[in-house]
């Protein structure tokens, strides 16, 4: 039997990765500054209600800047960048460079704690972020050179790594999923002068499957999705439930592959195992690196 930690934490995973796949679909009819910032309207209007629903303590002080961090990362910064580079590229391309996730928001949670890990961590974290780049570089056809939308996939996975690792933190304080909810509360009055702006410009003209792939990005990516990953990673242990993670890239790619037709070419296959290998070597890394720690600090 799974546990139910495990189980949590993989139903998360299995949610999000169908966000690349879709995303590609919705901008199918949809502009891309719509689908960034519209599903963070509607993710937020559902937050909305289940704060108030629950009657949660409202933030404090320098909680709401923190937040405004977590918002950043993963309410803008990650929805509006990978929307734009799917318009370049195809979801497949797109998920094997989101694969340098885990490893980055290992690295900036690092960062943020203070943490010293050993330097395989470092080492397993920037032969990632080579292997992704370049896979990116070899893929694109470009003679070697990133493309644009290679660019922004780049900064939204560190965007979102940032929202992670801040919102890891806070969450201690206000809990998990009512962190990702005060973050797009936050963050609604930008999001919805950002999709009024779109809709002026570029007034929706999509399919009812595209606006079904719209509804799951705002509904299940952005907002429910979360309560399983959190969940997951709360009941733990969440060293192992964070590996669960490394699982998302692959099952991206496969969706791309069975709902979209894109052919999966050995080169994608290749690059994104090993981008998925270096980020599990990382974590691994940490994870050891952290037990060490706490085994010198027992007292004999």
């Amino acid at each position: 039997m799974v546990p139910a930690g495990l189980a949590w934490g993989l139903a998360g995973v299995v949610a999000f990765s169908f966000t690349v796949p879709l995303t590609r679909v919705a901008l199918g009819g949809l502009d891309p500054l719509f689908i960034g910032a519209g599903r963070a309207v509607v993710a937020a209007a559902l937050a909305a209600g289940a704060l108030a629903l629950t009657r949660q303590a409202v933030p404090r002080g320098r909680q709401w800047l923190r937040l405004a961090i977590v918002a950043g990362g993963v309410v803008a910064g990650f929805p509006l960048l990978t929307s734009y580079a799917l318009t370049e590229v195809p979801a497949s391309h797109g998920a094997v460079v989101i694969a340098m996730l885990p490893a980055a928001t290992a690295v900036i949670a690092v960062l943020r704690t203070g943490e010293r890990p050993v330097r395989a961590f470092w080492a397993f974290a920037a032969l990632g972020a080579l292997a992704a780049v370049g896979f990116a570089a070899l893929q694109g056809g470009t003679g070697g050179h990133l493309q644009r939308a290679d660019v922004l996939l780049v900064l939204g996975v560190v965007a979102c790594a940032i929202g992670y690792a801040e919102g890891g933190v806070i969450s201690r304080e206000l809990g998990s999923w009512q962190t990702i909810s005060w973050a797009l509360v936050l963050a609604a009055p930008v999001m919805l002068a950002l999709t009024g702006a779109s809709v002026a410009t570029h007034p929706p003209a999509a399919t009812a499957t595209q606006w079904l792939c719209f509804a799951y990005l705002a509904c299940i990516s952005m907002f429910l999705g979360f309560f399983a990953w959190y969940r997951g990673l709360a009941i733990g242990p969440m060293a192992q439930v964070s590996q669960v993670q490394l699982a998302q890239p692959v099952l991206s790619i496969t969706w791309a592959g069975l709902l979209l037709g894109e052919q999966i070419t050995w080169l994608t296959v290749v690059g994104g195992l090993a981008v998925v290998a270096c980020a599990a070597g990382a974590s691994s890394a940490r994870a050891s690196s952290s037990r060490a720690r706490t085994g010198r600090a027992r007292p004999s």
